[in-house]
């Protein structure tokens, strides 16, 4: 009598093969360089209006409470946009949960070009903030989709690095539009949103999963797929919430991008109160800066992926690379009474660096613990809590300011400390990172 044949799997179910599995193809790495473009685009257009609100802030009669008033109706839509984008990445998949956040944004942007009140400039902020938040859970979505664990933090590291590319990139793409091709303001934001229709085409063209792309050979699918199987497909809203691992990501979003959003706001006034130099014409000291955050978001995410390929798990491989990330922001604390501007720079750089190495690290648990069609969920509820932080410090900043004469001693210290109270609060809501298996 013969055995009876064990049914194939099914071809969307990944084989764990019982020979370890080599890294093999690139294909995954042209969608990094996609989303690395898209990052781009998206800081672009975020920037473009703090580098015009000077000139526009005259032309308009802007008061700095108008100004304040604008940039927080962007925050708060930014904060509550990320619990809608990541539920529809979740909902839709990252192929149409993106196009739709692009769409959104790019419709945002080009309302800038129309608006001539406060008012019409922080609906058109609005809509630019809620397309906006879609951004970074279709990143670590898609990266969930396209690469292993040990390769996760690397490929999401080199995607970050491009937020400070977009920043860097701001300044010149306005000189393009404004200067070379003589266009004003309200034109330079409805050309530019150019870049948006640009991305929506590239992304709807050339994204899929991997097994419907076409492009990806057995051997780099294998290497995609070979992590060990999830249990579960999906975990709904009202459970997301009751998890701890959720909170583990949620809190350390809550205290540490708030460093990121202070310095993209308050280090030009840093830099023209302490030394009397504009950033936005003296252009090194900011590429310098942000060249090194670079640096930093590549560094710590490759530090994480060779830890695991190494034989460490994710659990070992994510804290350590936490916490190697939170002592290269201690520069930070004495930027502040410096008065050679240079080393000020530099000491700023590498806090940067350091803050993009948590990032990349950090944006890389929420796949460890959570299945994929769970993950643009749980990094909104990220996105939203790190979006609150961010209005608070914003506000406490000024308060501090205003009560210690413009010294930024108290802030900067503050900055230091959020990154390892932050590292402690994943441990104790998830000391293993362990994976939720249950709903």
């Amino acid at each position: 009598m013969t055995e009876p044949t064990a049914a194939p799997p099914a071809p969307s179910t990944p084989v764990i093969p019982a020979t370890p599995v080599m890294p093999s193809g690139r294909y995954r790495w042209a969608i990094i360089a996609l989303l690395f473009f898209a990052t781009t685009v998206n800081y672009i257009d975020r920037t473009m209006l703090g580098l015009l609100a000077p000139s526009l802030g005259k032309e308009l009669g802007w008061t700095e409470d108008d100004y304040g008033n604008i940039v927080t109706a962007f925050q708060a839509a930014y904060a509550l946009g990320f619990l809608l984008m990541g539920w529809l990445i979740d909902r839709f998949g990252p192929k149409v949960g993106y196009a739709i956040a692009i769409t959104i944004w790019t419709i945002g942007h080009v309302a800038h070009g129309f608006a001539s009140s406060v008012a019409s400039f922080m609906a058109a902020r609005v809509v630019l903030g809620v397309g906006e938040a879609g951004h970074f859970p279709a990143v670590v979505r898609a990266s969930s989709e396209w690469f292993p664990q040990k390769e996760r933090a690397l490929a999401i590291g080199w995607v970050n690095s491009g937020t400070t590319i977009g920043v860097i990139l701001t300044a010149p793409t306005l000189a393009l539009f404004l200067n070379t091709l003589g266009l004003g303001w309200r034109e330079t934001f409805i050309w530019s949103g150019l870049f948006g229709v640009v991305l929506l085409g590239l992304w709807w063209w050339f994204y899929s999963n991997p097994r419907q792309s076409g492009n990806v050979s057995e051997a780099e699918l294998a290497w995609i797929e070979h992590d060990p199987p999830e249990k579960i497909q999906q975990i709904g809203w009202s459970r997301i919430v009751t998890k701890r691992e959720a909170w583990a990501f949620a809190t350390a979003k809550f205290l540490t991008d708030p460093v990121w959003f202070l310095m993209l706001f308050w280090l030009p006034k840093y830099f023209a109160a302490t030394y009397n130099v504009d950033l936005k014409i003296v252009l090194l000291p900011m590429i310098i800066m942000y060249l090194l955050s670079d640096v930093g978001s590549i560094a710590g995410g490759w530090l994480s992926s060779k830890l695991i390929q190494r034989g460490r798990t994710a659990n070992y491989a994510r804290k350590v690379a936490l916490l190697v990330s939170g002592f290269c922001v201690l520069p930070l604390l004495f930027v502040s009474g410096l008065e050679n501007m240079w080393l000020a720079v530099v000491l700023i750089g590498i806090a940067l660096a350091g803050h993009q190495s948590f990032s990349s690290n950090l944006l890389s648990i929420p796949p460890d613990m959570f299945p994929k069609r769970a993950v643009g969920s749980v990094i909104g509820l990220g996105g939203f809590a790190g979006g609150i932080g961010g209005m608070i410090m914003a506000k406490s900043t000024g308060l501090v300011l205003d009560a210690t004469g413009g010294n930024y001693t108290v802030i900067f210290m503050a900055c230091t400390t959020v990154y390892f109270i932050a590292v402690l609060a994943i441990h104790l809501l998830s000391p293993r990172l362990t994976k939720v298996e249950q709903v």
